[in-house]
């Protein structure tokens, strides 16, 4: 079935395609230092302060910002990482979209219509991207509930609601951050949520694509070779032929697996915690809120999210996140091969295997002039080691929910977010840059061809393993063709010989 593709413009916001990067870093504006309780902003002097708090107290916000106080507590809390540690973009656009369904929902039962508007609006303000780079400082590494991002979208959208309507920042009247803004939700269920959403979403718009334009490439490129005749190789030593198109043919087998394997993890991402709350109970939320919020996500996004049918799973364990990377790491896996295969095939171009040409994309060397390496076959394959990396993080998250919640949230989304990023990202620069553009060295590839011994293996059926074995092994010592030295033993005629290694070539034709 053909990928879902976002179809509101709501939706269209989501694909970001000019968004920065979700491990952007954090705006210098933003950066907060800790002493002695007190949080100090190197603009706030500047811009100024206001004073809001939380449960543990009062905090210095600077004006400018529509975090609060448990957004500034988390910074000084998780001075972690750096810049490049942020909480990932299309997570925070998630919540903008679990946001502005649960008030679109709450108004059904009963929230100020007003208010819920003014939420709906700042969420899509969330959902646009506009204010990560100010408003969303938060790093992965905090709560492994992601409380505190759960908090500063709640912060964010109450205070621009109250902006909106004109009213005092950090006051939160009318528009609250828990009573309205996170109303009948918990971060423990409406984090999870919001991977689930991030994930099926960049599946969707940066995954697949490049998924499948990897798959076309490479699959154009087994058919331009369908004819081309060459030497196979197992255990990396000489073996029996094929086509170079049946070589290209396995890798583009290799996507197309890939693809149907990252398509059928979709159905448990499609599962949505929100209802759940605290622990799984639904706890604070009205009958039919699990289901209505379920719905009007899949309308926000265009996919077809639904209800988790057991919120304890969904809060406890994040076995389809695990599933996901698994998928993953089997493309990862895959694209290893393939890359390795091509830039051994490409290696040379005169002491090498030299069957396949790459195209020449930069300098290669800053000692060997005219040197040329296989640039992008190294990129793609580091990605690849980097996913299977990214995977082993989330299998230890996975496997770490314990009892009612699992807290390994961010860690996991951050990486399974990355690995897609990376895989769509390098997927596409693989083909611009490298399939499209490789070439068969044709004469190379019949000159090893016409020196490999084994092709001896086509004369087992007629004259038996062991004196096909004798013919090849003299070959070898002598230094002569496998013809001349069959002729010489006295197995076969000249004409047995042709007619035989014309069979074996015609047969190989047909297997495409």
């Amino acid at each position: 079935m053909a990928a879902l593709r976002v179809t509101s413009r709501l939706a269209n916001t989501l694909r970001g395609v000019n968004q920065p990067s979700h491990t952007a870093g954090i705006a210098t504006a933003t950066v907060m230092k800790t002493k002695v309780g007190t949080v100090k902003m190197n603009k706030a002097s500047k811009e100024g302060v206001r004073k809001e708090q939380d449960t543990f107290g009062e905090l210095d916000v600077p004006n400018s910002k529509y975090y609060g106080a448990q957004t500034v507590r988390s910074v000084m809390n998780f001075p972690i990482g750096g810049s490049n540690e942020r909480m990932p973009l299309p997570v925070i656009k998630a919540f903008g979209v679990l946001k502005k369904a649960a008030a679109e929902v709450n108004k059904e039962f009963g929230l100020d219509p007003k208010v819920a508007q003014v939420i709906s609006q700042a969420a899509d303000e969330v959902i646009s991207g506009q204010l990560y780079e100010e408003h969303f400082p938060l790093v992965i590494w905090q709560t492994g509930s992601g409380t505190q991002s759960n908090m500063n979208t709640n912060e964010v959208i109450a205070n621009r609601a109250i902006e909106i309507l004109g009213g005092e920042l950090g006051s939160k009247s009318p528009v609250h951050p828990n009573d309205h803004v996170n109303k009948s939700q918990s971060s423990n269920d409406t984090y999870p949520t919001a991977m689930h959403i991030a994930t099926a979403v960049e599946i969707h718009n940066t995954l697949l694509p490049g998924l499948e334009a990897l798959h076309k490439a490479i699959d154009d490129k087994a058919k331009e070779f369908k004819d081309i005749i060459k030497i196979g190789r197992t255990h990396t030593q000489d073996a029996t032929p094929l086509t170079l198109g049946q070589e290209f043919g396995g890798y583009a087998q290799q996507i197309a697996f890939g693809i149907d394997r990252v398509k059928a993890c979709l159905p448990r991402v499609y599962m949505l915690a929100a209802g759940g709350t605290a622990v799984g109970t639904g706890l604070n939320t009205r009958i039919g809120f699990a289901e209505k919020v379920a719905d009007k996500v899949s309308e926000l996004t265009g996919l077809p999210f639904v209800t988790a049918p057991n919120k304890f799973e969904a809060l406890a364990a994040h076995d389809a996140m695990v599933e996901v990377s698994g998928a993953l790491n089997v493309l990862a896996c895959s694209i290893m091969k393939i890359a390795n295969d091509i830039r051994f095939l490409a290696s040379g171009p005169r002491c090498g295997l030299g069957e396949l040409s790459l195209p020449e994309n930069e300098p290669g060397s800053s000692i060997m002039p005219g040197k040329v390496n296989p640039t992008q076959c190294e990129a793609i394959t580091m990605v690849a080691a980097q996913v299977m990396g990214n995977h082993v993080a989330v299998t230890v998250g996975g496997s770490n929910g314990h009892f009612e919640l699992n807290v390994f949230k961010p860690m996991m989304v951050a990486n399974v977010l990355r690995s897609i990023r990376l895989l769509g990202d390098s997927c596409h620069a693989f083909v611009n840059n490298c399939v499209v553009g490789i070439e068969a060295n044709e004469e190379r590839i019949h000159k090893l061809l016409h020196e490999s011994l084994m092709l001896v293996t086509a004369l087992n059926p007629h004259i038996g393993y062991d004196k096909a074995a004798k013919i090849a092994k003299t070959a070898h010592k002598e230094g002569s063709t496998l013809k001349a030295t069959a002729l010489k033993l006295g197995y076969l005629t000249e004409e047995q010989f042709n007619e035989w290694d014309t069979r074996q070539r015609q047969e190989m034709k047909l297997m495409h």
